[in-house]
């Protein structure tokens, strides 16, 4: 079976946005003493909420503090994050691909929706998602399947004709609990055997090969 609709995550599916994503963790963290994290740990909570992430490098878990540290990050975001963002070089191809095949394309992710925009809008015509879900349309963040969930209904679409492609463990969590196929993409920071743990059609080296993953 060929599937009809394509879900995405945008950072490290779509995007390698991880130059900026440092960038402003680090200013946060910083301007607070958090001076001895890596850019390795930073890039490791990628994909996770903003409070989940800083609650990881800081060890702070008071949500007032994080609060605060997600309000500095979004400041910080406004500067550095469209500026430092590239596309994947397939992403423009893959995804083109599959819309001239009549498939339905939208992006599940836990960055703001506002901010995908930013990027995509450079790229593609206004209308060709048909739905961009971002961290703002959802109660609960991936893995809750919220989002997933709430694409599919305002689609019209059937979980058994939908694919949900991802770069991390989050991703195929997220999958799995909307009980939609998974396919992974080694983009990220998450290994070949970490995705595989996970319930999978494919796990891909890059989005080139997507067209031809079989439900």
């Amino acid at each position: 079976m060929k599937y009809t609709t394509y879900l995405f995550d945008f950072d490290y599916t779509l995007a390698d946005s991880s130059r900026g994503i440092v960038i402003c963790f680090r200013n946060v963290l910083e301007r607070h003493g958090h001076t001895s994290i890596s850019d390795e740990a930073i890039k490791r909570t990628i994909g996770k909420t903003l409070e989940d992430s800083f609650s990881i490098l800081s060890g702070i878990t008071a949500p007032e503090t994080l609060a605060a540290y997600k309000k500095e990050y979004i400041k910080e975001a406004d500067t550095y994050m469209t500026a430092n963002t590239f596309l994947f070089p397939e992403t423009e191809s893959v995804l083109k691909a599959l819309k001239n095949q009549g498939a339905k394309i939208g992006i599940i992710s836990t960055k703001f929706r506002y901010r995908i925009r930013e990027m995509v809008d450079q790229h593609f015509p206004e209308d060709f998602f048909d739905i961009i879900i971002g961290g703002e349309d959802v109660k609960k963040a991936k893995p809750n399947p919220q989002g997933i969930k709430k694409a599919l209904r305002q689609m019209h679409r059937q979980r058994n004709e939908t694919l949900y492609i991802g770069d991390s463990t989050v991703d195929a969590e997220t999958a799995q609990l909307a009980k939609v196929d998974f396919a992974g993409v080694l983009n990220g920071m998450t290994t070949r055997d970490e995705l595989a743990a996970y319930p999978h059609r494919q796990i891909l080296d890059n989005l080139s090969l997507l067209p031809l993953v079989q439900g």
